[in-house]
């Protein structure tokens, strides 16, 4: 057979399509059927019509290929080679693979979100912004904040970022109020996260941080009544002056005229006051055996002595109590059993938890949580091809929560679901050999999987959680 491609290259660009014509002519000598299958990174968005093509000997057919790539990640910027197997039916080893060339223009599409959009505070707020690039090519952007009335200062770090097409980053951000409410209400302060790129709109992501006063107000009156109060009983009692007089020279007078003792009488003495006499100091015996700490037997550090045990180790649900302590509002604390290394210190609000690029498996999870009504979820195991799920495990807010096992027998978590009753939860997982997947949220009060696709068998190595 004899083929042609019309163009041989072509431009396409994602969420559009372009179609290209394939020539075909029968050189041989029979009557044969040509099949026509894509082949190649871009079979997927290529269709051919028709599938197959009857022709004479001699005889020249036309079919089209439509390329219609997705708007994307999938879709990758740039050149992609294409191809296309034609199999004549009467001549089965006779296969032709034309190939060509599509070229992918490039698109950029960025969405972020606040996790959490409210957050509560008297000194400081800290949300964390997720910054998703779904769009074909990477993408560089710096970030800023910004409020009416410049109230609060921002720290975001990283301050810039690169992210790969169809990859998410996480921005911790701190927020402090200029100015320090000491007595009164909460306060709403809105502000603005700013991601900007170069030739692009800057993409706004719009929060609340409720800042809330040092000491109530009822206690500012109360103080401040208590002090008006102590300040006038003082000036009250600088002002009044007491007149103070004594009957002493009167009453002295009076005795000298109307009770003169007579020549035979002795004159009265003044009477003395009686003697009192102080109690001696009681003794104190001295010890014999001069010794007045006790007996030697006694000391301490003797060889009978036991040891303490050693602390029991924190657990998510010690951390999010910790946590929740210091900062109102929703929470989630977690820890990871990695292979070969045990139980790690549980971190919270989107802290990594596992291990990446050791190729250490987590086998098991322990989650807690705080003002989400409680914690649901199962792992699911690499078990030869075949993923089995534990069952449910609930807890309650404030109440440890574990996912998978520790014992050795059973294979590493691939993965896990998870729901909260109130509201949603964020997670984004790292698997062996793909590394960090996107992030992925559950609905309010329902479940989602995340971890690795059903198909790769692939372990779970570290997971970050937000509520």
């Amino acid at each position: 057979m004899w083929t042609s491609l019309e163009p041989a290259s072509a431009t396409v660009d994602p969420g559009s399509r372009t179609t290209v014509r394939l020539r075909v002519r029968n050189t041989g000598d029979v009557v044969d059927e040509y099949r026509f299958e894509p082949v190649g990174p871009v079979a997927a968005w290529t269709t051919v019509e028709p599938p197959t093509l009857r022709l004479f000997p001699g005889t020249t057919g036309t079919v089209e290929l439509t390329f219609a790539p997705p708007r994307t990640p999938d879709a990758a910027a740039g050149p992609n080679p294409y191809a296309v197997r034609i199999t004549p039916t009467e001549h089965p080893d006779a296969v032709t693979v034309p190939e060509g060339n599509l070229t992918v223009t490039p698109f950029t599409e960025v969405r972020a979100e606040l996790v959490p959009p409210t957050v509560k505070g008297r000194f400081r707020g800290r949300p964390r912004l997720a910054i998703d690039n779904v769009g074909n090519t990477r993408v560089t952007a710096s970030l800023g904040g910004s409020d009416n009335g410049d109230r609060l200062s921002y720290e975001l770090q990283p301050g810039s970022v690169q992210i790969e097409p169809g990859r998410a980053v996480f921005v911790d951000t701190t927020l402090r109020p200029r100015q320090i409410i000491w007595f009164g209400s909460k306060e709403e302060q809105p502000y603005s996260l700013t991601v900007r790129r170069s030739g692009a709109q800057p993409l706004a992501v719009d929060g609340t941080f409720v800042q809330r006063g040092f000491l109530p107000r009822w206690l500012a009156t109360a103080l401040s009544v208590s002090l008006a109060l102590a300040i006038a009983g003082v000036m009250i009692w600088l002002a009044y002056k007491p007149q103070v007089r004594t009957l002493a020279t009167e009453k002295t007078a009076q005795a000298e005229v109307t009770a003169l003792p007579t020549p035979s009488a002795p004159a009265p003495s003044a009477p003395s006051a009686p003697a009192v006499s102080e109690p001696a100091a009681p003794s104190v015996p001295e010890d014999e055996s001069g010794d007045s700490a006790g007996g030697g037997d006694s000391g301490s550090g003797g060889e009978g002595e036991e040891e303490e045990p050693a602390p029991e180790p924190e657990t998510a649900a010690d951390a999010v109590q910790k946590l929740a302590a210091r900062s109102d509002g929703r929470h989630v604390c977690y820890r990871a059993y990695v292979a070969d290394q045990g139980w790690q210190d549980p971190v919270c609000d989107g802290a990594i938890a596992g291990t990446t690029g050791q190729n250490l498996p987590i086998k098991a999870l322990n989650i807690a949580t705080v003002a989400t009504g409680g914690v649901t979820g199962n792992g699911a195991h690499v078990n030869e091809g075949w993923y089995t799920g534990d069952k449910w495990s609930n807890a309650a807010d404030g109440v440890d929560m574990y996912i998978g096992s520790t014992k050795e027998a059973l294979s590493p978590l691939q993965g896990f679901t998870i729901k909260t009753p109130d509201g949603s939860v964020c997670f984004n997982p790292h698997i062996k050999d793909r590394g960090w997947l996107g992030v992925g949220c559950t609905e309010p009060g329902g479940w989602k999987y995340g971890g690795s696709p059903m198909g790769d068998k692939l372990q779970l190595e570290a997971v970050r959680f937000t509520v």
